[in-house]
């Protein structure tokens, strides 16, 4: 799909004198300069906190306002030798969320033990029907991770039962909250937490240092110990990478690097990744899919064991069975993927009248929906909803488009539904398959509503117009200070206009379209992933504009500049 270049208004004359000081105080080129300067990193100070980030920017847990509450529990629950279960979510935020919390109070004496619900039996977050074993395990007090805000009826229930539960979360809480001992998340109404962003993991780690800093022992040694797990939960969980979440991706991807967790080591080691040039992407696409996959195909209990493993004949043996287990989830993401396809071009005749779409199975297995509901907004470019029904009951996951609510759509529809929860670009849900109808239907009306026209058709946000002559080694050092990149910290798109293409384009792999181009007499290697389609529009000598983001490409002894193309506009053939 043709994507919305969205190319910036050239510099202000009133940037230039603080671009050039940037530039000559940090040694890089103008360009580089610019683009910090419109990151509104505008002071010396501002620039060395980005390039280096640094735990002691870290904001004080106790800024949460019922983080006190919180911590006396968890001492006096240690104290007196009550258990403690972590109740966590299965995606890679609730697992690592998990882990860092059982190995961090374990050294401190807790007696703890730890619940990850199965999402085929007992569905999303906290569950009616996992409270009856959290009780007979002798369970006082539980803190979930990465969910519960909007746990009602279950939580009237953990009290009820005699126990008492801490929540800590991060998703977007609705308007009433569960009657909890406390509540840490920084999206809650008037929350003075001075950043919203954080992942489940994030909140997690934060508790974890207010009790350490209570006791005394907030040393770096101890602030820096899990400091891995938080970096693959923030990563992999897709939220912004500024303020305290950079810190951790920074950071916490040198330890990861270092080999700190033996279980991450042995999913590093399984994946055939190189262990010194880690990176946010490898995360992506390399550790965070195959932790998933555990809770995705069977039961991410599995994935929580490996991370808090210290046995490394042990975490190799995990991470074996969770490398199976992602080379079934793939093969079955496939199969969805073709059978929803298939749904669309029957149900959906004319896409320009389609505002969003709403697909369901009685075969579909509930682990993949959500990453195939991705994949088909990546093609179709609408909201989509993937429901999974079973016996007449379905759960469901939704992903949205560009600066669309879906989780505000689901409020206006929620009478429909027998649960829902997430945030703004991804959601889950429950409902029974007799009101699938009127949900749709409304639904669709709400999206037709309020999702403006030209917000159908994929943004894509240019940086800088380049020409081939400004790139050489030198830019992409300096770009790599901008590392690790992540939502709000993308890499550089760039664009340069008329450049011819050089070779006879072909594809590599699954559908990856390699080309060469040249302008004013220099070359650049490009290849654009999923971008196989433009091949047969393609020739020698064609004129094109590219937009596309420049890497490092390392191969054995040789490292060259390659261009990673975002999109590509054919002038003439």
């Amino acid at each position: 799909m043709d994507k919305r270049w969205l190319i910036p208004s050239p510099p202000g004359e009133e940037s230039i004198a603080v671009v050039e000081e940037l530039g000559a105080a940090f040694k890089i080129p103008r360009l580089v300069a610019d683009l910090l300067y419109r990151k509104g990193l505008r002071t010396e100070s501002a620039v060395q906190d980005f390039f280096y980030p640094k735990m002691d920017s870290l904001f004080d847990p106790f800024l949460f306002p019922e983080m006190g509450k919180a911590v006396d529990r968890i001492l006096a629950a240690i104290d007196k030798g009550e258990r403690i279960t972590i109740y966590g979510d299965y995606d890679v935020d609730g697992t690592t969320s998990t882990a860092l919390l059982y190995l961090g109070l374990k050294r401190i004496g807790a007696i703890i033990d730890f619940y990850i619900p199965h999402r085929m039996i007992d569905g999303y977050g906290l569950s009616l029907g996992s409270l009856d074993s959290l009780r007979e395990t002798g369970s006082s007090l539980i803190i979930s991770v990465d969910c519960g805000v909007n746990a009602l009826e279950e939580i009237n229930a953990i009290a009820s039962m005699g126990m008492e539960i801490i929540i800590t979360d991060h998703h977007n809480p609705k308007d009433e909250l569960p009657p909890a001992l406390a509540i840490l998340n920084p999206k809650l109404q008037g929350c003075p937490y001075p950043f919203e962003h954080l992942a489940g993991v994030g909140v997690a780690y934060k508790l974890l240092m207010a009790i350490y800093q209570r006791k005394g022992i907030d040393t770096i040694e101890n602030k820096l110990k899990y400091m891995d797990l938080v970096a693959v939960g923030t990563i992999a969980d897709i939220v912004p990478l500024t303020s305290e979440n950079r810190i951790f991706a920074s950071i916490g991807l040198q330890h990861l690097i270092e080999k700190k967790n033996l279980g991450l080591n042995a999913l590093v080691q399984i994946s055939g990744m190189n262990q010194k040039t880690l990176d946010t992407t490898d995360i992506v696409f390399g550790i965070a899919p195959r932790i998933n996959a555990a809770g995705r195909m069977g039961s991410a209990a599995l994935s929580v064991e490996l991370l808090i493993s210290t046995d490394e004949q042990k975490s190799a043996e995990f991470a074996e069975i969770i490398e199976r287990q992602n080379s079934l989830r793939q093969q079955e993401d496939q199969k969805t993927f073709h059978e929803a396809c298939e749904i669309i071009d029957k149900k959906y005749k004319d896409l320009q009248h389609t505002s969003c779409m709403v697909i369901s199975s009685d075969d579909w297995h509930q682990g993949v929906i959500g990453i195939v509901a991705s994949k088909l907004v990546e093609k179709y470019y609408r909201p989509v909803i993937m429901i999974s029904f079973k016996d007449g009951f379905g759960s469901g996951s939704g992903r949205s488009v560009a600066d669309f609510d879906l989780f505000e759509a689901l409020k206006h529809t929620e009478h429909n539904l027998h649960s829902f929860g997430g945030h703004k670009y991804a959601v889950g849900l429950t409902i029974y398959q007799e009101y699938i109808d009127r949900f749709e239907n409304e639904l669709t009306r709400y999206v037709s509503e309020n999702l403006r026209l030209e917000q159908i058709q994929p943004p894509l946000q240019i940086d800088y117009q380049i020409e081939l002559y400004d790139i050489n080694t030198q830019l992409l050092d300096a770009m790599e200070r901008f590392a690790p990149f992540g939502p709000e910290n993308m890499r550089p798109v760039f664009v340069t206009t008329n450049t011819l293409v050089a070779n006879y384009p072909y594809n590599v792999g699954r559908n990856h379209l390699k080309m060469k181009v040249i302008k004013d007499g220099l070359y650049l290697d490009l290849i654009g992933y999923n971008m196989g389609n433009y091949l047969p529009l393609l020739k020698k000598n064609s004129v094109v504009d590219i937009a596309y983001t420049l890497e490092y490409n390392r191969f054995g002894n040789k490292t060259t500049i390659q261009g990673k193309l975002r999109d590509l506009l054919i002038k003439r053939v």
